[in-house]
Protein backbone atom coordinates (compact mmCIF):
# COMPACT_ATOMS: atom_id res chain seq x y z
CA UNK A 1 0.00 0.00 0.00
CA UNK A 2 1.19 3.87 -0.88
CA UNK A 3 1.90 5.87 1.53
CA UNK A 4 -1.18 8.36 2.59
CA UNK A 5 -0.98 11.44 0.23
CA UNK A 6 -2.39 14.75 1.78
CA UNK A 7 -5.69 14.72 -0.02
CA UNK A 8 -7.32 12.36 1.70
CA UNK A 9 -10.36 12.29 3.38
CA UNK A 10 -10.70 11.26 6.70
CA UNK A 11 -13.74 9.05 8.07
CA UNK A 12 -15.37 10.55 10.35
CA UNK A 13 -17.83 9.34 13.66
CA UNK A 14 -19.45 12.32 15.09
CA UNK A 15 -21.51 12.84 18.30
CA UNK A 16 -23.73 16.07 17.20
CA UNK A 17 -24.70 18.35 20.23
CA UNK A 18 -27.77 18.54 22.17
CA UNK A 19 -28.28 22.22 21.76
CA UNK A 20 -26.68 24.92 19.44
CA UNK A 21 -23.07 23.64 18.28
CA UNK A 22 -21.11 26.19 18.76
CA UNK A 23 -17.41 24.46 19.92
CA UNK A 24 -15.82 20.74 18.70
CA UNK A 25 -13.90 18.96 20.12
CA UNK A 26 -11.38 16.60 17.63
CA UNK A 27 -10.51 13.64 19.32
CA UNK A 28 -7.78 11.35 17.98
CA UNK A 29 -7.37 7.29 18.73
CA UNK A 30 -4.28 5.55 19.51
CA UNK A 31 -2.32 3.18 17.28
CA UNK A 32 -4.56 0.59 15.25
CA UNK A 33 -7.97 1.88 16.43
CA UNK A 34 -10.39 3.68 14.78
CA UNK A 35 -12.64 6.80 15.35
CA UNK A 36 -15.64 4.51 16.00
CA UNK A 37 -13.99 1.95 18.30
CA UNK A 38 -12.41 4.77 20.31
CA UNK A 39 -16.25 6.25 20.42
CA UNK A 40 -17.21 3.04 21.27
CA UNK A 41 -14.92 2.35 24.00
CA UNK A 42 -15.38 5.78 25.58
CA UNK A 43 -19.41 4.68 25.71
CA UNK A 44 -18.54 1.66 27.44
CA UNK A 45 -16.85 3.43 30.49
CA UNK A 46 -19.31 5.98 30.48
CA UNK A 47 -21.98 4.30 29.93
CA UNK A 48 -23.30 6.53 27.62
CA UNK A 49 -21.60 8.80 24.57
CA UNK A 50 -19.62 11.62 25.65
CA UNK A 51 -21.80 14.20 24.90
CA UNK A 52 -22.27 18.22 25.77
CA UNK A 53 -25.21 20.67 24.82
CA UNK A 54 -23.26 22.56 22.59
CA UNK A 55 -20.04 20.89 22.08
CA UNK A 56 -19.91 18.76 18.35
CA UNK A 57 -17.48 15.57 19.49
CA UNK A 58 -15.13 14.05 16.04
CA UNK A 59 -13.53 10.86 16.18
CA UNK A 60 -11.64 10.99 12.85
CA UNK A 61 -10.16 7.61 11.61
CA UNK A 62 -6.31 7.19 10.46
CA UNK A 63 -6.02 6.09 6.78
CA UNK A 64 -4.32 2.81 6.76
CA UNK A 65 -0.53 2.67 6.07
CA UNK A 66 2.10 0.15 6.70
CA UNK A 67 3.52 0.53 9.87
CA UNK A 68 7.28 -0.20 11.15
CA UNK A 69 6.34 -1.89 14.74
CA UNK A 70 4.09 -4.10 12.98
CA UNK A 71 7.23 -4.95 10.24
CA UNK A 72 5.29 -3.26 7.80
CA UNK A 73 1.61 -4.47 8.14
CA UNK A 74 -1.18 -2.10 7.37
CA UNK A 75 -2.74 -0.50 10.60
CA UNK A 76 -4.85 2.29 11.00
CA UNK A 77 -2.17 4.69 12.55
CA UNK A 78 -1.97 8.24 12.23
CA UNK A 79 1.71 8.30 11.20
CA UNK A 80 4.66 5.83 10.84
CA UNK A 81 7.75 5.19 13.16
CA UNK A 82 10.86 3.35 13.81
CA UNK A 83 9.89 1.85 17.48
CA UNK A 84 7.89 3.09 20.39
CA UNK A 85 10.37 5.06 22.00
CA UNK A 86 11.53 8.70 22.69
CA UNK A 87 14.53 8.68 21.89
CA UNK A 88 14.57 7.51 18.41
CA UNK A 89 13.97 10.20 15.26
CA UNK A 90 10.66 11.06 13.81
CA UNK A 91 9.14 9.80 11.07
CA UNK A 92 8.39 13.46 9.54
CA UNK A 93 7.28 12.75 6.43
CA UNK A 94 3.98 10.86 7.27
CA UNK A 95 3.28 12.71 10.36
CA UNK A 96 3.53 16.00 8.07
CA UNK A 97 0.93 14.48 5.71
CA UNK A 98 -1.33 13.75 8.40
CA UNK A 99 -0.82 17.80 9.08
CA UNK A 100 -2.46 18.45 6.58
CA UNK A 101 -5.21 15.99 6.61
CA UNK A 102 -6.26 17.00 9.63
CA UNK A 103 -5.92 20.75 8.96
CA UNK A 104 -8.45 20.28 6.40
CA UNK A 105 -10.77 18.72 9.07
CA UNK A 106 -10.29 21.90 11.15
CA UNK A 107 -10.98 24.27 8.54
CA UNK A 108 -14.40 22.26 7.69
CA UNK A 109 -15.05 23.33 11.14
CA UNK A 110 -14.22 26.67 10.67
CA UNK A 111 -16.05 26.74 7.14
CA UNK A 112 -18.57 25.41 9.23
CA UNK A 113 -18.97 28.71 11.52
CA UNK A 114 -16.73 27.78 14.37
CA UNK A 115 -13.92 29.95 15.70
CA UNK A 116 -10.47 28.23 15.59
CA UNK A 117 -10.67 29.35 19.61
CA UNK A 118 -13.63 27.12 19.51
CA UNK A 119 -11.92 24.36 19.06
CA UNK A 120 -9.77 21.72 21.27
CA UNK A 121 -7.49 18.80 20.15
CA UNK A 122 -6.33 15.90 21.36
CA UNK A 123 -5.91 12.71 21.72
CA UNK A 124 -5.33 9.08 23.68
CA UNK A 125 -1.70 8.10 23.12
CA UNK A 126 -0.51 8.21 19.43
CA UNK A 127 -3.65 10.51 18.33
CA UNK A 128 -2.45 12.83 21.42
CA UNK A 129 1.36 13.23 20.08
CA UNK A 130 -0.33 13.84 16.52
CA UNK A 131 -2.74 16.23 18.30
CA UNK A 132 0.32 18.40 19.84
CA UNK A 133 2.05 18.31 16.50
CA UNK A 134 -1.07 19.84 14.55
CA UNK A 135 -1.56 22.75 17.35
CA UNK A 136 1.92 24.02 18.27
CA UNK A 137 3.07 23.23 14.85
CA UNK A 138 0.19 24.58 12.55
CA UNK A 139 -2.76 25.77 14.37
CA UNK A 140 -1.66 28.36 17.71
CA UNK A 141 -4.92 29.49 17.92
CA UNK A 142 -6.95 26.66 18.86
CA UNK A 143 -8.32 26.56 22.27
CA UNK A 144 -6.48 23.79 23.42
CA UNK A 145 -4.66 20.63 23.70
CA UNK A 146 -4.84 17.45 25.53
CA UNK A 147 -3.11 14.46 25.65
CA UNK A 148 -3.89 11.38 27.10
CA UNK A 149 -1.12 8.45 27.86
CA UNK A 150 1.21 10.36 24.77
CA UNK A 151 4.80 11.29 24.54
CA UNK A 152 6.76 13.23 21.82
CA UNK A 153 10.54 12.36 20.99
CA UNK A 154 13.28 13.93 22.54
CA UNK A 155 14.30 15.82 19.27
CA UNK A 156 10.83 16.67 18.55
CA UNK A 157 9.76 19.12 15.81
CA UNK A 158 7.11 20.26 17.79
CA UNK A 159 10.29 21.98 20.51
CA UNK A 160 12.17 22.71 17.56
CA UNK A 161 9.32 24.74 16.27
CA UNK A 162 8.66 26.08 19.36
CA UNK A 163 12.05 27.18 19.59
CA UNK A 164 11.65 29.25 16.37
CA UNK A 165 8.68 30.87 17.16
CA UNK A 166 7.12 32.45 19.96
CA UNK A 167 3.36 34.26 20.66
CA UNK A 168 0.48 33.17 22.29
CA UNK A 169 0.09 28.80 22.12
CA UNK A 170 -2.65 27.18 22.47
CA UNK A 171 -3.13 25.31 27.20
CA UNK A 172 -2.02 21.78 27.12
CA UNK A 173 -3.70 19.08 29.48
CA UNK A 174 -1.50 15.77 29.65
CA UNK A 175 -2.95 12.80 31.67
CA UNK A 176 -0.69 9.53 32.45
CA UNK A 177 -0.74 6.55 34.39
CA UNK A 178 1.84 5.16 36.67
CA UNK A 179 1.87 1.80 35.74
CA UNK A 180 2.36 2.71 31.88
CA UNK A 181 4.83 -0.22 30.47
CA UNK A 182 4.06 0.95 26.56
CA UNK A 183 4.63 4.37 26.80
CA UNK A 184 5.99 5.26 29.83
CA UNK A 185 5.37 7.96 32.81
CA UNK A 186 8.27 9.28 32.40
CA UNK A 187 7.81 10.06 28.75
CA UNK A 188 4.96 11.84 29.21
CA UNK A 189 6.09 13.92 32.04
CA UNK A 190 9.51 15.03 30.14
CA UNK A 191 7.18 15.86 27.30
CA UNK A 192 5.29 18.02 29.74
CA UNK A 193 8.14 19.48 31.20
CA UNK A 194 10.05 20.86 27.82
CA UNK A 195 6.48 21.95 26.43
CA UNK A 196 6.93 24.30 29.88
CA UNK A 197 10.33 25.23 29.41
CA UNK A 198 9.35 26.09 26.21
CA UNK A 199 6.28 28.22 26.81
CA UNK A 200 3.21 26.06 26.76
CA UNK A 201 1.12 26.52 29.95
CA UNK A 202 0.25 22.74 30.60
CA UNK A 203 -0.82 20.70 33.32
CA UNK A 204 0.12 17.41 34.02
CA UNK A 205 -1.89 15.40 36.34
CA UNK A 206 -0.51 11.43 37.20
CA UNK A 207 -2.91 8.62 37.63
CA UNK A 208 -1.65 5.82 40.12
CA UNK A 209 -1.93 2.21 38.95
CA UNK A 210 -3.30 3.22 35.49
CA UNK A 211 -1.64 1.23 32.88
CA UNK A 212 -1.37 0.97 28.99
CA UNK A 213 -1.59 -2.13 26.92
CA UNK A 214 -1.98 -3.43 23.34
CA UNK A 215 -4.48 -6.63 22.84
CA UNK A 216 -3.55 -8.92 20.45
CA UNK A 217 -5.59 -7.01 17.96
CA UNK A 218 -3.64 -4.01 18.07
CA UNK A 219 -5.99 -1.83 19.56
CA UNK A 220 -5.49 0.10 22.37
CA UNK A 221 -7.32 -0.07 25.71
CA UNK A 222 -6.74 2.07 28.92
CA UNK A 223 -8.15 0.47 32.35
CA UNK A 224 -10.04 3.22 33.85
CA UNK A 225 -13.46 3.47 35.48
CA UNK A 226 -16.26 5.93 35.11
CA UNK A 227 -15.78 8.24 36.95
CA UNK A 228 -11.81 8.62 36.01
CA UNK A 229 -12.90 9.29 32.73
CA UNK A 230 -15.26 11.55 33.44
CA UNK A 231 -13.24 13.87 35.63
CA UNK A 232 -10.52 13.76 33.38
CA UNK A 233 -11.97 15.32 30.76
CA UNK A 234 -13.91 17.88 33.06
CA UNK A 235 -10.65 18.97 34.50
CA UNK A 236 -9.77 18.87 30.80
CA UNK A 237 -12.08 22.14 29.70
CA UNK A 238 -11.91 24.14 32.26
CA UNK A 239 -7.80 23.62 32.52
CA UNK A 240 -7.19 24.63 29.18
CA UNK A 241 -9.97 27.01 28.77
CA UNK A 242 -9.45 29.36 32.71
CA UNK A 243 -10.68 32.33 31.08
CA UNK A 244 -14.37 33.06 30.80
CA UNK A 245 -14.77 34.22 27.49
CA UNK A 246 -12.65 31.28 26.26
CA UNK A 247 -14.24 28.30 27.84
CA UNK A 248 -15.46 26.07 25.82
CA UNK A 249 -17.72 24.73 28.97
CA UNK A 250 -19.77 28.06 28.05
CA UNK A 251 -21.99 28.46 25.27
CA UNK A 252 -22.12 31.45 23.22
Amino acid sequence: MAAVSGSVRLQRCVVSPAGRHSASLIFLHGSGDSGQGLRKWIKQVLNQDLTFQHIKIIYPTAPPRPYTPMKGGISNVWFDRVKISNDCPEHLESIDVMCQVLTELINDEVQSGIKKNRILIGGFSMGGCMAMHVAYRNHRDVAGVFALSSFLNKTSAVYQALQKRGGELPELFQCHGTADELVLHAWGKETNSVLQSLGVSTTFHTFPGLYHELSTGTHVHVVVDRMTLYSTFIKCFHMISPDHHKSLLKQT
